[in-house]
């Protein structure tokens, strides 16, 4: 089953700062076996960024979170808060686009 890692980041870094490592380590993500994509969002009021990975399972999620990538997120951004949450797919609005579009994940079409 396809899951979802959301993770929010509180950090005294400037917004500048914050980006630029943000962008120095995107690359490293491409070679992360089952992440299917990964969306980076800031929060306007807070200045908090968030990171929401797609995984192709709960597997692949699972494998991530131990590696040197993944346990050096809260240092690279030198964060004072870090939340984390793990959902698992339910359903896509748009089973022919995103991340899940060729998993054959069931869609609900009720509406």
């Amino acid at each position: 089953m396809p899951a979802i890692l959301f993770v929010r980041i509180t950090s005294g870094l400037d917004a500048q700062e914050f980006e630029r490592r943000l962008l120095e380590r995107r690359p490293r993500f491409h070679d992360v076996p089952g992440l299917l994509q990964k969306i980076y969002g800031r929060d306007s009021e807070t200045g908090d960024v968030c990171g929401i990975y797609f995984f192709e399972s709960q597997e692949a999620l699972d494998a991530f979170r131990g590696t040197e990538l993944a346990r050096t997120i809260p240092a690279a951004y030198e964060a004072v808060e870090v939340r984390r949450e793990v959902y698992d797919v339910l359903y896509s609005l748009r089973t022919d686009q995103g991340p899940f579009a060729e998993s054959g994940h069931p869609a609900d079409t009720t509406g």
